[in-house]
């Protein structure tokens, strides 16, 4: 069971400190304990409600009323709002909620409802991403915990799969065809995953060799499918070299395919590329990479 501050609370709530003091006190919407030396602390039942509150009250419902309500009518209108309510925060609330209370139900429901609505791609864009973001912060500031974010990656990752599964194979000579991995010490894979969906979507061949891979094996793999394309992402340190020394063995390694670099260490980095290298900055920039690259396909 997790302990938060109100520091906590407010990072993850979006409510200021200063209004929940005083909805505690004018509402009793929170009845927080004390330490010996008289510091507010919450516990995992009070983050739900507040959580709660808190998207209530951004979709329309006064403080005064919803501290009325019991707990089983909070959640019932919390769902209902879910359902119907497509506004960003909104979504983002009602998956930090299903995040902290650990609710796969919840959070297939909303997932699902939004694919419904957008297509997956856009929930990808729209949704799930924006709350990765949220979610990177909160792990920074340790307002979550390891628990909770590898359940809602297994998640999120499986969601991924489903639609990646879900796209045909296709065949023939003038398919394009990208072998994607993830260098040695990548273990972050969602991203890489969702490049295997847009690629698929797109009606590429996707070789998707997976995370931590070596040298070694990319070499096999490259000369078994000669790819036109390589993709792959580096956003943390590599341990035995540096990216620019990482770049440049790549395309001297496989000068007869086109490769796709990105991820943080390759943007920030002042990266000088080889010929036979593209750098890719955003996810913005590969979407239209990929646009552009299907119509001359």
């Amino acid at each position: 069971m997790a302990i938060y501050s109100i520091s906590d609370l407010e990072k993850l709530s979006g409510i200021k400190a200063h209004t929940i003091r005083i909805w505690e006190q004018r509402y009793g919407i929170l009845n927080p304990k004390r330490t010996e030396t008289n510091i507010r602390y919450y516990m995992d039942e009070d983050l739900k409600l507040l959580l709660n509150v808190a998207l209530l009250n951004r979709n329309g419902f006064k403080i005064s009323k919803i501290a009325k309500m019991d707990e089983t009518e909070i959640m019932e209108k919390v769902t209902e709002i879910s359902e119907v309510n497509f506004e960003h925060n909104t979504q983002l609330d009602a998956l930090t909620i299903s995040m902290i209370e650990m609710d796969e139900y919840k959070f297939d429901k909303i997932i699902t409802t939004n694919i419904q609505q957008l297509g997956f791609e856009q929930t990808m864009l729209q949704v799930i991403y924006p709350f990765l973001e949220k979610l990177g912060l909160l792990w920074l500031t340790g307002s979550i915990n390891p628990v909770q974010e590898a359940f809602i990656s297994y998640l999120i990752r499986q969601k991924i799969i489903v639609a990646i599964d879900n796209e045909a194979f296709v065949t023939g000579n003038q398919v394009k065809k990208y072998m994607i991995y993830l260098p040695e010490g990548e273990m972050q894979e969602l991203s890489l995953l969702f490049m295997h969906y847009l690629l698929k979507s797109r009606k590429n061949k996707v070789i998707y060799l997976g995370q931590n891979i070596s040298k070694t094996e990319l070499e096999v793999a490259h000369k078994i499918h000669k790819p036109d394309y390589i993709f792959t992402m580096i956003t943390e340190p590599l341990r035995k070299i540096t990216v620019q020394d990482y770049v440049e063995d790549i395309a001297k390694t496989f000068p007869e395919s086109r490769i796709l670099l990105s991820g943080y260490q390759v943007v920030s980095k002042g990266i000088v590329a080889p010929p036979n290298v593209s750098l890719i900055t955003s996810l913005g920039q590969t979407i239209e990479f990929l646009n552009a690259n299907k119509k001359v396909s």
